[in-house]
């Protein structure tokens, strides 16, 4: 049992290195390596074998806006359909989909209409059943297709959790999306506002001020729209939030001519607030934050 186990993770794990994706020179096409990563942390977070294209075509055509590259059109209708080909992707009843002409490939109108696709059946209980299998498979597509610098917003944008020890956890990729909605896509602390192409958010993340592990849960009121310094900076207790919502930098805090530019000239500031006061962080959380993070004392 134990050898045909490890035979068949071992099939699983070169039919993903021997992915297809379309090349032409040394032009990038992630497009089935994010629908895999997508459809991998539906997995982590027991959701559904199958997908309908409906549910999917969203979330995997703002994750190829912001990691494949700029194009006049985005088609996340290729890779649900096309992943077939690999062995790793399979769509009931597909044969019968109007087809394109001459690409043998379905509309986006025949997807949407009925298609729904998901891992097959046995790959996919190997995949719940061998959390190792998942987080090899998610290491293998991270590195063979991003750089090291992307790796962890992609993580956060699927809804995967990472721990120390490398453990995958599912969470809702959607608390990303409305933390940054919420603050009209900028930093609460500084304003950082920068955005890329079409409305891509760079260096801006959801901070949860009672962290996920602590059972923080993924709701608006307890994050914080930060730009990656400032994200870092709260993770650490560098700073923090009075219960006057007012920027507090932690008396631990030194450095030389950054110092003042990105922690000295917001202490004491009010945080930027979300576009409704229903959706300022919980107090509770703060407080947890304040207790468990925050390196007290603040600055005088």
């Amino acid at each position: 049992m134990h050898t045909l186990t490890r035979d068949f993770r071992n099939t699983i794990l070169r039919r993903v290195s021997a992915m297809s994706v379309w090349r032409r020179g040394d032009q990038r096409a992630p497009h089935k390596p994010l629908l895999f990563l997508l459809a991998i942390a539906r997995v982590i977070r027991k959701q559904e074998r199958l997908v309908t294209f409906v549910d999917i075509e969203e979330p995997l055509t703002q994750l190829l806006r912001k990691y494949a590259p700029a194009r006049a059109h985005v088609h996340p209708e290729y890779p649900f359909w096309w992943l077939q080909t690999d062995g790793l992707w399979e769509i009931p009843c597909g044969e019968l989909l109007q087809k394109r002409v001459p690409n043998h490939n379905p509309t986006r109108t025949a997807l949407r209409a009925s298609a729904r696709g998901g891992f097959p059946a046995d790959i996919d209980n190997a995949l719940r059943s061998d959390g190792r299998l998942a987080q090899k498979i998610i290491s293998l597509l991270l590195n063979d297709h991003f750089p090291r610098s992307l790796h962890e917003d992609i993580l956060a944008d699927i809804g995967i959790d990472t721990d120390a020890g490398g453990s995958l956890s599912g969470r809702d990729a959607r608390f990303r999306q409305e933390v940054i909605a919420a603050y009209e896509h900028r930093c609460a602390v500084c304003g950082f506002d920068v955005r890329v192409g079409a409305g891509l958010d760079l260096a801006l993340e959801a901070a949860h001020v009672k962290w996920h592990q602590a059972g923080g849960p993924d709701v608006v009121q307890n994050g914080l729209a930060l730009c990656a310094v400032h994200h870092k900076a709260f993770d650490l207790g560098a700073i923090g939030l009075d219960i006057g919502m007012r920027v507090l930098v932690s008396g631990s805090v030194y450095g030389q001519s950054s110092l003042s530019r990105w922690f000295l000239d917001f202490h004491g500031k009010p945080l930027r607030p979300p576009h409704s006061p229903a959706l300022l962080p919980d107090g509770a959380f703060l407080a947890w934050h304040r207790r468990e993070v925050f390196r007290k004392p603040p600055r005088a």
